[in-house]
């Protein structure tokens, strides 16, 4: 059965960059009828907060990537000691007690030579005597996986084959000195003892794969399917790290953006594919095909997410925006035609606040002023109300017969006198609401 997993840090807020990972992992499962955990990486207590697990939730909840089950880390802090005891006992795991400023002068050192900046393995020739006087001195050391110094290839479902020389790759430190299990000791035994068939990440993971791969199989595991996204950048090809915490979902969320908006758009973003507005969530995984994206960086516009917004509000009948259009004071007897009028002229649903205050407070009228005379005139032959769908008809054409005044001359001024913008939803329609609303309140 497939298996994949979202394993995010409690560390802080799910942003943009986080999400395509999830999106990607849980579509392949979906697609394959297999199953999706959300694994929480919680192995730093000083930086997990519980606080972001339940943000971490209420953001998959509220895109609709339900997961079938729910890990966490520190509570298998056992299954991480008896592997690494394990690795311990063939000889594929040794402690090094070098300094970060020790450690800093010999990458220095190397690279001055033309040499790759690796650990130079010099802990392994460290007699017990020797380990005993360094931890009496300096602690305990870090523990690092002995990768065996061969060539290390996989098929990447993105990236196509990827080979890495693990001789230019130093021993990967699995366990620090104050005992905290780091993430690819820890991520490698979750993926063995849950079955998990395929890990998409992104392709800064690369180096990380190659290492966690020897580590499956020293193991007597056998690797997933891996395939590595490209990363995200700004509409011009900026670095989005920067960002990222600006584009977290939270404040996606609260600045109205639709979740099937943000979810199309991230399907499709970096394939070969065009993106395309799906109206629910089997219609996004039936299109989604891992081997459609490429390699190169991709451009994420946030600005993208909301003319996709603008259309699925559009879309939608009276019935699942009456509580939002009630609680903003709409009388119920004109709230479906509320509705009508302006379900295409906004991008999200706060944008129906301002327009419920034109119609039920008037707008400021906008009068260039070499139409004062022409809207003084026309207003003047404006007939009382209550007004109906014919009024603006039968209006301007009488205000075109006594100006002389017609197309934009004639209707562009009496709109912006009107609603006080230039742009708008149709007046016969807008007329008869603002008549209405100015007699209710």
């Amino acid at each position: 059965m497939t298996t994949t997993r979202f394993a995010p840090s409690p560390t802080g807020y799910i942003h943009v960059g986080n999400l395509r990972t999830a999106l990607m992992n849980y579509l392949i499962a979906a697609k394959a009828g297999g199953t999706f955990i959300l694994r929480i990486d919680d192995t730093d207590p000083e930086r997990s907060r519980e606080e972001y697990v339940d943000a971490i939730k209420h953001d998959l909840e509220w895109l609709g990537l339900h997961w079938d089950r729910v890990e966490r880390q520190s509570e298998r802090l056992d299954r991480y000691a008896e592997a690494a005891d394990r690795l311990r006992a063939m000889g594929r795991f040794y402690e090094a007690f070098e300094t970060p400023v020790e450690l800093d002068l010999k990458r220095k050192k190397q690279l001055n030579m033309g040499r790759p900046p690796v650990y130079d393995r010099a802990a392994l020739a460290l007699s017990e005597d020797e380990r005993a006087r360094l931890r009496a001195e300096r602690g305990p050391g870090v523990w690092r996986f002995k990768l065996d110094q061969e060539r290390i290839v996989w098929p990447d479902g993105i990236l196509g084959e990827i080979s890495i020389d693990a001789a230019s790759v130093s021993d990967p430190v699995l366990i620090r000195a104050d005992g905290q299990v780091l993430y690819t000791l820890a991520s490698v035994v979750d993926d063995v003892e849950m079955g998990v068939t395929d890990v998409v990440r992104g392709s800064d993971h690369v180096t990380n794969t190659a290492t966690q791969i020897q580590i499956i199989e020293a193991l007597g595991g056998t690797p997933p399917r891996f395939a590595h996204h490209s990363l995200l950048t700004g509409p011009q090809g900026e670095a989005l790290s920067k960002r990222l915490g600006t584009l977290s979902l939270r404040d996606l969320r609260a600045r109205g953006v639709e979740p099937m908006a943000l979810l199309s758009l991230m399907a499709r973003l970096g394939s070969a594919d065009p993106v395309e507005l799906r109206s629910d969530m089997a219609a996004l995984i039936e299109g989604f095909d891992i081997e459609r994206f490429g390699s190169a960086p991709t451009k994420f516009d946030e600005a993208d997410l909301f003319p996709l917004t603008a259309r699925i509000i559009a879309a939608r009948p009276y019935e699942e925006v009456a509580d939002t259009i009630a609680a903003l004071g709409v009388p119920e007897e004109i709230a479906p035609q509320f509705w009508e009028v302006t379900r295409e002229n906004i991008t999200t649903l706060a944008d129906l606040e301002g327009w419920w205050r034109l119609f039920r407070d008037g707008a400021e009228p906008v009068i260039d002023d070499e139409d004062r005379a022409f809207v003084a005139q026309a207003l003047a032959l404006l007939p009382e109300g209550p007004h109906d769908a014919g009024t603006w008809g039968k209006w301007t054409a009488e205000v075109k017969a006594a100006t002389g005044r017609k197309g934009k001359g004639l209707f562009m001024p009496l709109r912006k006198a009107l609603t006080g913008q230039a742009h708008g939803p149709d007046m016969a329609r807008v007329l008869p609401l603002l008549q209405v609303i100015r007699a209710k309140s």
